[in-house]
């Protein structure tokens, strides 16, 4: 982490402002596998809260998420976990690709960035941004820009005064190879200025 502040300080003062003034933010790691990747799908255009809660409910429910289990969910039960019809197809289709063997996740630790990438755009729902928070928070890749997030591309904006997608991504090159560490801080700063703003109110 050290080696990522020293070199994101150096290079860009607006982070550099974030780390002495927001503290550091904390690194989140979630395991491996299957069911991570279920709780990205149910956090896919709905509040991290929101998610959480609907991935308790699951698991509460079923007592264990694997791929056998939710394939043999029926709708109903699924939905009065709170999962949508949409999303239930999701992670179905995500559950019958581990169960033929088409996705392993116990392959991705020798795999390269890109490979996960193919494997994991096939699932049905799963974009861009699914693939990058799995990246980023299970397998601790260092160089992710997740330019699909809301808060990321908001925080972004109003630091930067940069709107175009295409400019953002180019402006994030001077970054790499830490880009994820500065990834975090972004939802830091946000965080806590939304907090600050709740408070306020």
């Amino acid at each position: 982490m050290q080696e990522a502040i020293n070199y994101l300080s150096s290079k860009d003062q607006t982070l550099k402002y974030i780390l002495e003034n927001f503290r550091h933010p904390i690194i989140q790691k979630r395991e491996e596998g299957f069911a991570s990747m279920c709780h990205i799908i149910l956090e896919q255009q709905v509040s991290i809260a929101s998610a959480k809660a609907c991935f308790l409910k699951i698991e509460n429910y079923f007592k264990s998420i694997t791929p056998e289990i939710l394939l043999k969910a029926t709708d109903e039960e699924l939905r009065n976990c709170g999962v949508s019809r949409q999303k239930s197809s999701y992670l179905k289709d995500l559950a019958s690709k581990v169960i033929s063997n088409e996705i392993d996740f116990a392959t991705f630790t020798s795999k390269s960035e890109a490979q996960i990438r193919k494997e994991l755009i096939t699932i049905k729902g799963v974009g861009n941004w699914s693939i990058e928070v799995y990246l980023m928070f299970c397998l601790q890749a260092p160089d992710i820009i997740p330019l699909g997030d809301i808060a990321i591309v908001n925080t972004m904006k109003e630091l930067y005064q940069i709107n175009d997608k295409s400019e953002l991504q180019n402006f994030t090159n001077s970054w790499s190879p830490h880009r994820t560490f500065a990834s975090f801080l972004l939802w830091h700063y946000y965080l806590l200025k939304k907090r600050a703003i709740k408070k306020q109110d």
